[in-house]
């Protein structure tokens, strides 16, 4: 993402256009599902030095304008993407800890209902897919050889 565009998406959001923010967006626009220490090194890189502690901050401005998301797969650090707004869902590989977007399992939000939303109004539904990625099957064994990343769940028996 270029200047031009990230700026014009800060002002889209209604936030204070800065060479920082400008820095942390064009991060995140490098990739999908980026943990914040990937993000920090792509904002160094555009932008020189910049703290953890900025990144975080800034990230938050852009989770609370709706410019960016958080995910927060069990057992993996917090990843960003700038998908928002569609309420699709996520594929986890449970080998390599890949992550890959998949479109709303069935309609318009929140696309799942509670069997009893309890006096709720639901309004989206986030959803985990847990599997093998097609690398890792195709693998050794199933797997891609790879030691699974700590804290990932284990498939189930």
């Amino acid at each position: 993402m270029d200047s031009d565009e990230a700026t014009r998406r800060l002002r889209l959001a209604g936030l204070r256009v800065t060479a920082t923010r400008i820095g942390v967006l064009a991060a995140l626009s490098t990739g999908a599902h980026l943990p914040v220490d990937a993000i920090v090194r792509a904002a160094r890189e555009r932008l020189g030095s910049l703290s953890v502690q900025a990144v975080y901050d800034i990230l938050d401005v852009f989770l609370t304008a709706g410019i960016a998301r958080r995910i927060e797969p069990a057992g993996s650090p917090a990843r960003f993407e700038l998908r928002v707004g569609d309420n699709h869902h996520h594929l986890v590989c449970r080998s390599c800890g890949t992550v890959r977007d998949v479109d709303c399992v069935i309609g318009s939000a929140p696309c799942l209902a509670p069997s009893d939303d309890l006096g709720f109004a639901v309004d989206e539904a986030e959803v985990t897919f847990w599997g093998l990625c097609a690398d890792c099957q195709n693998g050794p064994g199933g797997g891609n050889g790879q030691e699974r990343p700590p804290g990932l769940p284990s498939p189930a028996n």
